[in-house]
């Protein structure tokens, strides 16, 4: 007992085993965050609406994508030359499938880039 009170006099303080790092893991929940959350009330403006995406090829009901219609593939194409994905474009699940094998074809006979322009 002795010995414990002379190391914490002399400054020298070993953490407990429960106050070292906690890797990732916080305990108990959280608080409200400042801004209403994701999508919440901003001040000094209107709340933001965010429209449901929806599929393109399903609304004009385009039954095949074909992979010579360069505009349209162009669409759904980046800048840099990457496939956009489903959770940017909206496109459904089937028609992004055929979407990127129509796009990697249009590719493959030069209608459209591999890549993007070079800077």
């Amino acid at each position: 007992m002795a010995e414990e009170t002379r190391a914490t006099t002399s400054g020298e303080s070993t953490p407990a085993p429960s106050e070292g790092p906690s890797h990732g893991h916080r305990p108990g929940p959280r608080g409200p965050r400042p801004g209403g959350g994701p999508g919440g009330p901003r001040e000094g403006g209107r709340k933001y609406f965010r429209r449901k995406k929806v599929c393109k090829f399903c609304v004009e009901k385009i039954e095949s994508i074909n992979y010579k219609d360069v505009r349209l593939l162009a669409q759904f194409v980046a800048e840099s030359g990457k496939i956009v994905p489903r959770r940017l474009t909206g496109v459904c699940t089937p028609h992004q499938r055929r979407l990127s094998s129509a796009i990697k074809q249009a590719r493959n006979i030069a209608l459209l880039p591999f890549a993007g322009r070079a800077n």
